[in-house]
């Protein structure tokens, strides 16, 4: 069986879907294929972002926002969407969840660290339903 693949999709590819990418990466051990893309990418990932993941132990720093492609799409079986809307295509038989997200962007540390604590519940939530065994807690 090959393993499963889950797309992470926000606008800016810079906060939300970096740090879900970070923890199902991190969480599954390699067990799952990890993208994410964003419908209008930004420069860089938010660095508040990257200084809340390191507090988690996972280094989002080398890490660069991507534009969203239809093949990154069709290449998944997941695509978890936070907050952009209609800009992600839809292909039948693909598994679509639309997580209801806070945006960091602009957000200090003390307000993104509740926005990142929500995507790993959510992240362990999915490795659960994937049948994946995380490898940390």
């Amino acid at each position: 069986m090959s393993r499963p693949s889950v797309l992470f999709v926000c606008v800016h590819n810079a906060g939300r879907s970096q740090m879900a990418a970070g923890y199902l990466a991190h969480l599954s051990g390699g067990a799952v294929e990890v993208r994410s893309a964003g419908s209008e990418p930004a420069e860089t990932v938010n660095p508040v972002a990257v200084e809340a993941m390191a507090e988690e132990g996972i280094d989002l720093s080398a890490q660069q926002p991507r534009v969203l492609t239809s093949e990154a799409v069709q290449a998944s079986d997941v695509v978890v969407t936070m907050g952009c809307g209609d800009a992600c295509p839809i292909f039948p038989g693909k598994r679509y969840e639309d997580w209801a997200l806070d945006d960091p962007a602009g957000q200090g540390l003390a307000a993104v660290r509740p926005i990142r604590d929500a995507i790993r519940g959510r992240v362990e939530r999915l490795i659960e339903q994937l049948g994946v065994t995380p490898v940390a807690r």
